[in-house]
């Protein structure tokens, strides 16, 4: 089954700093991203004053809750009992498993803290989530902080990664067994016929099933309202009287679902790679479609122009010899010879393969190795690339529950239809306007229709009236989070301020593009917000 999700920023290996690339990736493979060296800025200034210190004295402020909050004071007034963890410091948060019954369970949230690097110059605690969802910030991202985020940012915050309830260490979901999950990706997104229609149905259903059946009353809590409330339990603990937060991907989702509910909280939210909450299902897998089809579109091209492309001599025949290539997948599945447990290179595997380095240019040329032995008969170095978009390991095992978790939130976040008439409405829309990946798209939100929780959100446009300042970043050639969505999401919020970076791949900032960074250093360190209409 075919699901992109917001996906996620980089994933970082424990054991290695993370290699220089060009782009973003939402994969296990250790990659940043290095973008131009240099990059023309456009626009008018205008300063919100000078940085702000918060300090773990004024804890009593932060945790000062108006009456309706009272019930949730326990919570709300928590000491972090924080214990070293390698370099880095870790705790564990306690929060309401519901939020209308806060005297029910509770789940401890994974948070881990990599302290300022100048304490004299300490603003506070910077919140960071990678996206997904289901990504890990507490074990993959925050403790990379010397590559997440800029020198003086890094100087001058705590950074702070928690894994959002049900995810990484946080009581992580798990539906499938690994054998299952593997035949659940490699299984057909694209069906041909009724019967095949009524296989991917069944499958959804299946899902949905085992989710029910072994994850128990979490699954109808893991939504992003409620990880965003947790977000402001942990502001409190922190001791900040606001939030600052750096969102990528569907992180940028879970900052704006904060900012909805908390607008007087919010400190210096940057939102980077945006998901619009705005967006049905169709909406949101056909701003997937166009995305991905554009970004595959540049991958071609630079393909072509370095010559010797397996793809062909043109765009257009490049793009219409990956559709082929996947129809043949479909009939007939290439072999897979080192991988434990799958042997077969199926159309959902083969499309995970391309689809991954769509996130990040450095490995477009990994792809034409893998298609040219793709072509001749050889699937193991496709099959490579979708393992790393799975976080699956060469040796079969999952190291996350990322494609696990991607579902229970997001079909709380939005529900969908069982009926099987919808869904090739969908296929015929996104299919004529991204003949490639709108098939595979279309159906992937199925899951959600048979969820056995009703969701507790619906498509809404999201203002934070009354809130400070909200930097917004959009790249101009994101195939998982399209730009007119960040321009979408900028236009809702009140107070948003939208840096446009010209360029491919997921996410902008921290990827060596200067006018990028600085502009979003200046809002974090300063609170100047970026100059309108700024184009990098």
């Amino acid at each position: 089954m075919f699901n992109l999700g917001g996906r996620s920023a980089p994933r970082m290996s424990r054991t290695s700093p993370p290699a220089r690339t060009k782009r973003a990736v939402g994969s296990l493979a250790v990659m940043l991203a290095v973008m131009l060296s240099g990059s023309a800025c456009v626009g008018t200034s205008s300063e919100q004053g000078p940085a702000r210190t918060v300090s773990p004295a004024q804890k009593s402020a932060a945790q000062a809750l108006p009456s309706d909050k009272e019930p949730l004071a326990r919570f709300y007034t928590q000491d972090l009992s924080w214990s070293p963890c390698g370099p880095d410091q870790c705790a564990k948060l306690t929060v309401p498993i519901d939020y209308s019954n806060p005297d029910g369970g509770t789940v401890k949230l994974a948070v881990l803290r990599v302290p300022a690097k100048n304490p004299s110059k300490r603003i506070g605690s910077l919140l960071v989530n990678p996206g997904g969802p289901g990504a890990s910030a507490a074990e993959g991202y925050a403790q990379f902080a010397d590559f997440i985020v800029t020198k003086p940012v890094r100087a001058a915050y705590d950074i702070v990664g928690f894994d959002p309830r049900g995810i990484g260490l946080s009581s992580p979901i798990r539906c499938l067994s690994d054998r299952e999950l593997d035949s659940y990706l490699g299984s057909d997104p694209t069906p041909d016929d009724k019967a095949e229609e009524q296989q991917v149905a069944d499958s959804a259903k299946t899902l949905a099933d085992k989710c029910k059946a072994n994850v128990g009353a979490l699954l109808g809590h893991v939504s992003t309202i409620e990880a965003a409330k947790d977000m402001d339990v942990l502001r409190a603990a922190l001791g900040e009287t606001k939030l600052d937060f750096l969102g990528k991907s569907y992180g940028t989702f879970l900052g704006a679902t904060y900012a909805d509910l908390f607008p007087t909280k919010v400190g210096r939210l940057v939102l980077d790679g945006v998901v619009d909450p705005n967006l049905t299902w169709t909406q949101a897998n056909e701003g997937q479609a166009i995305g991905f089809e554009t970004e595959t579109r540049a991958y071609v091209k630079d393909c072509v122009n370095k010559g010797g492309c397996p793809l062909g001599d043109s765009v257009d025949s490049g793009m219409q010899r990956l559709r082929d290539f996947l129809k043949a997948l479909d009939a007939k599945p290439l072999p897979v010879v080192d991988d434990p447990y799958v042997k077969r290179l199926t159309e959902g595997w083969g499309s995970l393969g391309i689809a991954e380095p769509m996130y990040n240019q450095a490995r477009w040329n990994e792809l034409t190795d893998a298609l040219r032995a793709a072509f001749v008969g050889k699937g193991d170095p496709l099959m490579k690339l979708a393992n790393d978009y799975a976080h699956r390991s060469a040796r079969g095992t999952y190291n996350d529950n990322l494609m696990q978790a991607i579902y229970p939130v997001n079909c709380l976040d939005r529900s969908d239809s069982k009926d099987l008439a919808h869904y090739e409405s969908d296929a015929r829309l996104l299919s004529a306007n991204a003949p490639t990946f709108g098939p595979l798209l279309a159906w992937g939100s199925i899951p959600c229709g048979f969820w056995s929780v009703p969701a507790n959100n619906a498509p809404k446009k999201i203002a934070a009236a009354g809130s400070g300042p909200i930097v917004v970043v959009g790249t101009t050639r994101d195939p998982a989070t399209p730009y007119k969505w960040a321009q979408g999401l900028a236009s809702e919020l009140e107070n948003g301020h939208l840096i446009t970076f010209n360029g491919d791949g997921h996410t902008a900032y921290k990827r060596s593009n200067p006018c990028v960074d600085d502009a979003v250093d200046a809002y974090l360190l300063k609170g100047r917000v970026p100059p309108a209409g700024l184009r990098c």
